[in-house]
């Protein structure tokens, strides 16, 4: 039997733009706020079925809560888990509020070919065979989002800090992608987009 080492890469994703890859089932994946108060938009597909791909609505359905805690797992659109919560130094998450497009920004601030997570992750998810989806439905890490008792939803400055991070635990084999937010018009962002870095920890199948 020999020794498993673990493997480690680290990639820095500059502000207002997105990175994807494949990860193996058993992967270690940290994503951190390099300098605090930056969202996050995380999806990810089954590598071998991309029609079977995370669902924040689905999560929120099985958890019966808005705030996952670690222990908990992020569930697909079939009710099954594909990546569970490690460590959280944050607890204040999204699941709400799909990817920003261009069409929000000219709606909402009156701006036109305004970069955006679903352009970020379109692009990103490309070169890996993943066609553009109708809109993407992401777990936005750092978000801070509350509805009060009249149901109306507000968007706050995000309470993570430089070095805040989520750790998860792939449970089968996934393409991921993220984008580091690139809304510098509301407190989304705290008015300041900013880099953030995803680790990636694997540990090779031990050889008998």
């Amino acid at each position: 039997m020999s020794s498993v080492q673990q493997y480690k890469q680290a990639y820095v994703i500059p502000a207002k733009s997105g990175y994807a890859l494949r990860v193996s089932k058993g992967t270690i994946l940290r994503i951190t706020d390099l300098e605090g108060q930056q969202v996050v938009d995380f999806v990810a597909f089954d590598t071998h079925d991309t029609n079977h791909r995370l669902d924040p609505g689905v999560t929120m359905d099985v958890l019966r809560t808005c705030r996952i805690k670690p222990g908990q797992s992020l569930y697909s659109n079939r009710y099954e888990p594909l990546l569970n919560i490690l460590q959280d130094t944050v607890g204040a998450h999204d699941f709400f509020n799909s990817a920003c497009r261009p069409e929000m920004y000219e709606v909402l601030y009156g701006k036109s070919n305004h970069a955006s997570c679903y352009h970020n992750l379109n692009e990103a998810l490309h070169p890996l065979g993943i066609l553009p989806p109708n809109q993407h439905y992401p777990f936005n890490l750092f978000m801070k989002t509350t509805i009060d008792e009249m149901g109306n939803i507000a968007v706050h400055t995000p309470d993570s800090r430089a070095g805040d991070y989520v750790e998860m635990h792939a449970l089968s084999d996934l393409t991921i992608a993220l984008s580091a937010c690139p809304c510098e018009e509301s407190a989304c962002n705290g008015y300041h987009c900013t880099a953030v870095q995803l680790d990636v920890t694997v540990t090779p199948p031990e050889d008998h």
